[in-house]
């Protein structure tokens, strides 16, 4: 999804207050991406977690409360 809308990681992990180098160890499945950064992340694509990690084909997101 990053590469789709043209993002850079530093402009990714700036979103999420990381390091780039910490950003590019999540793509690369060195690190676990923490639970609010997957919040973050969903919320920034406007899409689900789910989506995220490929759980559903669906990019839409869940209704929200």
């Amino acid at each position: 999804m990053r590469e789709d809308r043209d993002l850079s990681q530093k402009e990714l992990a700036g979103q999420l207050s990381v390091a780039q180098t910490t950003y590019s160890d999540y793509e690369l499945g060195k690190l676990n991406i923490p639970i609010d950064a997957l919040i973050a992340l969903a919320k920034f694509y406007n899409t689900s977690i789910d989506y995220l990690l490929e759980l559903t084909d669906d990019p839409r997101p869940y209704k929200r409360k």
